[in-house]
């Protein structure tokens, strides 16, 4: 496929070299454009829920205030013992001066007494008194007015029902709590034109001599009838039944005065409830809703570096949540240009051997001494080795960083692992001419790290073989092994000091650079890739340790060799348990 000639949706391949013998081929979808944020509108679902949830806690206590179910039914008791001690006062009253004697020397109650007396006496008291004599005729009712003729009966309206809409919800929530609470069924009370003590069942026990009470219903559902009977007695002789009534008009504005003061206090705790469920629905929505289009402007940013927004005075989850976003995002940022840098140095440094690799074919394709063509076949084969050896190198290194965040770690003896390492260079390569010698410090027999250990072995054996490539023939590397640091903070450290030249001046840190070479005379060039210390360093600081890089001097200023500095830390247990 020509360059330019991918239509779009086509899939781009994707070409990563692993090895010299080993070529991945994987398909990556083109990028899509980042999709764009809906609009949540003026509130964010988050605010909605904690309005709900903070709203129907204060709702549901305020419902069960508005029952006031077992209230109302001490109201009509208290009610009920009220007129009671209204109806003894007045059956007591009557039986004294309402009682006449007959021809016959006989008790009898005196119609018209008995009449004004009833009158007068409930007069102040919004109650209907109702006298029956014995037999069960009607002898007095506070609303009739009798005249020379004629009968008048007064009937009291009742008030005007409130309205508004406080009384239509209390009506709305009435009728929904009659449905789902149990509440007392009353009998209906119904009044006759003719009444006799036998209409109420409370006048005949109280014929009888006994007080009784009665709760009826009237036309109006939610109003009921209350009624108390006494006898009247002169002597204890029963001469007739005295009947108290009421509406429950007054505990009825009771419970609407007690039922508008819950709806006022409710509606003034709704009001402080909600706005206090919005100011910590803002606390927590509003930053997490600019967090999230931060990000999606991080995401969408095209070569353009964009920081999250700060909330430095919060000391709270939120806080500490942008926090965790912005170092995260200057990580990225960080690990991008770490890639873009590591693509340019791999760029450059594959660039060069390819270089001499074409102009050594250009030129043995037009000369025919045989010599020359040889020398240039060594240098084609030198190029390719050194090809070959890049792009191991390089596979290793951008393997490392995913391998080193994935791999599980494990207790490596480090005192150990050194010490084999030099006894198998002892074995390995005695003809070397550069001999290595191990030594201990108190207490260095087991060095025990938390780490991976194919990673440590590869940073030690490149430490020993950048020491042997610099010490001269003759020369010996000096491995040092002890434990280093306080008890409660104690680490491995493992010196490795050479017999070279030493390290040019101020190229201490420049030499743990990528592709950084300075190799010793005499070796040939492209023998190392100059990734060996930038590895080793990047597998010491994955394992929380240090590497470091000085020249080690003589008492007259002449430089003895290269000192490399390994520290890691030790677990703390381990320590503990090896003071025991």
């Amino acid at each position: 496929m020509k360059a330019g000639a991918m239509k779009a949706g086509d899939r781009a391949i994707d070409v990563k070299m692993l090895a010299p013998d080993a070529v991945s081929v994987r398909s990556i979808d083109a990028p899509t454009a980042p999709k764009r944020r809906k609009s949540r509108g003026r509130f964010s679902p988050l605010t909605r829920r904690i309005l709900a949830v903070n709203l129907l806690a204060l709702a549901i206590p305020v419902a069960g205030l508005l029952y006031l179910g077992q209230y109302r039914e001490t109201l009509i008791e208290a009610e009920l013992h009220a007129l009671q001690t209204q109806a003894d006062m007045f059956a007591g009253a009557i039986g004294e001066a309402a009682i006449t004697a007959d021809s016959f020397d006989r008790q009898r109650l005196a119609n018209d007494i008995a009449n004004q007396m009833v009158r007068r006496l409930v007069e102040t008291t919004g109650t209907r008194a109702r006298l029956f004599r014995q037999g069960g005729p009607l002898v007095a009712d506070s609303r009739h007015l009798s005249g020379s003729r004629d009968v008048v009966q007064i009937e009291v309206l009742p008030p005007p029902s409130p309205t508004g809409p406080l009384s239509v919800v209390l009506d709305v929530y009435d009728q929904f709590a009659g449905v789902l609470a149990h509440q007392p069924t009353y009998p209906p009370y119904t009044e006759p034109e003719v009444q006799t003590a036998q209409t109420y069942a409370e006048t005949l026990t109280a014929l009888g001599g006994d007080v009784a009470h009665a709760v009826r219903t009237t036309d109006k559902s939610d109003t009921l009838m209350l009624s108390v009977a006494v006898p009247v007695q002169r002597y204890k002789q029963v001469m007739g039944a005295l009947m108290l009534s009421k509406t429950s008009q007054s505990i009825d504005d009771a419970l609407y005065d007690v039922r508008l003061n819950i709806l006022k206090g409710s509606g003034v705790a709704f009001i402080f409830t909600t706005l206090l469920s919005l100011y910590l629905a803002s606390t927590i929505a509003s930053p997490i809703r600019r967090l999230a289009l931060a990000a999606d402007r991080v995401r969408g940013g095209r070569h353009e570096r964009r920081s999250l927004p700060e909330f430095k005075d919060r000391d709270d989850e939120i806080g500490d949540l942008t926090l965790a976003l912005r170092d995260m995002t200057d990580a990225l940022w960080t690990r991008m240009d770490a890639i873009e840098s590591f693509a340019a140095d791999v760029s450059h440094e594959i660039k060069n051997p390819l270089t001499s690799l074409q102009s050594a074919v250009e030129t043995a394709a037009r000369i025919t001494d045989p010599d020359q063509q040889r020398r240039l076949m060594a240098i084609i084969q030198e190029d390719v080795k050194r090809l070959d050896r890049l792009i191991t190198d390089i596979s290793g290194a951008s393997r490392l960083d995913a391998e080193l965040s994935r791999a599980e770690t494990e207790q490596v003896d480090v005192s150990a692992m050194v010490s084999a390492l030099v006894d198998m260079h002892s074995h390995t390569a005695p003809e070397s001419g550069v001999t290595v010698h191990l030594t201990t410090g108190p207490s260095a027999n087991s060095l025990p790290v938390q780490g991976i250990e194919s990673r440590l072995v590869q940073v030690f054996r490149n430490l020993m073989a950048n020491a042997l490539s610099f010490s001269p023939v003759g020369g010996e590397v000096r491995i040092h092994v002890s434990r280093n640091g306080a008890r409660r903070d104690p680490q491995a450290l493992i010196i490795v000091d050479d017999d070279g030249p030493g390290i040019p001046p101020g190229k201490e840190d420049a030499i743990f650079n990528r592709f950084y070479t300075e190799r010793p005379e005499g070796e040939a060039f492209g023998t190392h890739s100059g990734l060996g210390l930038s590895i080793s360093r990047q597998i010491i600081d994955a394992h929380g340790g240090t590497l470091t890089a000085e020249t080690r001097y003589d008492d007259d200023g002449e430089a003895l060799g290269a000192r490399f500095t390994v520290r890691i830390p030790m677990p703390k247990t381990t320590d503990a348990k090896s003071r025991r």
